[in-house]
């Protein structure tokens, strides 16, 4: 039987390229989207999986939707923890709300989508959680003071549940890319794009194919021995010790 896979984020950039490719090694995929429901459906009839609308960072609606996903689909297998977004802005600029939000969404949203899933995962002696943070999160990064602070709270969140999870087949990890070229990579003004290219060593952008390839892989049965780690897919811009 298909094991199932759910991918919050999971319509668009990095997020469509994890559930195209689960989708391709034989996962049943269920992917979260929060807002634009005519590309969701889009990408549900171009890719063959299902759709469903939640925001991760409320609890009752992660709660909701993963009940609807078990219900359709089947126990979670695979979750894929990849929904956030930034707000960014200098620190001493930046609002409580902009802090609240980026936390909510990134970080909070990991316990809301984790917690529902865990406990059948352990019961069954097999799950996957994989989660999606980002170079920032490693090194810090000018003007996202609240951005950075999450993505490197799940790589925390991460080590400390991979301990717990181990002696019950459950393996959690997280997968840290750099600078991608998704349409919110595109929307950086050229000028701005060229001098982050020049501070990747291999010369170029990753491709969102690239993180799921990383992510298929952590999915799978061959990697079982592999937990508590980050994974860095950022062209060797930042190379964490």
């Amino acid at each position: 039987m298909a094991r199932v896979a759910l991918v919050t984020g999971g319509t668009r950039g990095i997020g469509k390229a994890i559930s195209a490719r689960l989708k391709a090694d034989g996962f049943k995929v269920a992917a979260n989207y929060a807002g634009n429901t005519e590309s969701a459906e889009a990408t549900a009839k171009e890719l063959g999986i299902s759709v469903y609308k939640w925001d991760v960072g409320d609890e009752a609606q992660c709660a909701e939707g993963i009940a609807k996903v078990v219900a359709e689909l089947g126990p979670i297998d695979v979750l894929v923890n990849n929904a956030g977004i930034t707000r960014d802005g200098q620190f001493h600029k930046m609002s409580a709300e902009k802090w609240r939000e980026v936390i909510r969404v990134d970080l909070d949203s990991l316990f809301y989508m984790t917690r529902p899933v865990i406990e059948g995962m352990r019961d069954r002696g097999f799950g996957r959680i994989i989660n999606i943070s980002s170079i920032n999160g490693q090194k810090g990064q000018f003007g996202q003071v609240n951005y950075s602070a999450a993505k490197a709270g799940m790589i925390g969140f991460t080590k400390a549940l991979a301990q717990e999870s181990a002696a019950k087949g459950v393996t959690v990890n997280v997968v840290a890319p750099g600078y991608i070229d998704t349409d919110m990579v595109a929307a950086v003004p050229e000028d701005a794009l060229k001098k982050i290219i020049a501070t990747i060593p291999v010369g170029r952008l990753g491709k969102a194919e690239e993180i799921a390839a990383m992510v298929a892989f952590l999915a799978s049965d061959q990697a079982s021995f592999i937990t508590g780690a980050t994974m860095t897919v950022n062209g060797a811009q930042y190379i964490a010790g």
